[in-house]
């Protein structure tokens, strides 16, 4: 397999594994609810994932950055996972796909 198809599987993997992960106060999973706005992979398969929260004082500020580092660091063949969180730009109902907004009643 060339290195770009495994690198895009990689990414489809990591994109998978964040829709497991829910914020405990919406149902809805964090890739939909927009909070990951990159996601990279290296030359040697570590991702960086740059994420935002719902709000700066959000109540799993501390634990769901974890819990995206701990989820994509168990994908088979990953070497690592950095995570980063921004509040620039900071997150609106806008970042949502059209899915999460139909689940929540906003379409």
């Amino acid at each position: 397999m060339d290195p770009s198809t495994f690198k895009r599987l990689i990414e489809d993997s990591v994109v998978n594994k964040l829709k497991t992960i829910y914020d405990p106060e919406i149902p809805v999973n964090i890739y939909d609810l927009g909070l990951i706005y990159e996601i990279r992979v290296d030359e040697n398969n570590k991702v960086f994932v740059r994420m935002t929260l719902t709000a700066p004082n959000c109540p799993v500020a501390e634990s769901l950055p974890v819990d995206v580092k701990d989820s994509i660091a168990m994908i088979n063949g990953i070497n690592g996972c950095d995570v980063e969180v921004v509040f620039d730009p900071p997150w609106d109902k806008e970042m949502m796909s059209e899915e999460a907004k139909l689940e929540l009643g906003f379409l």
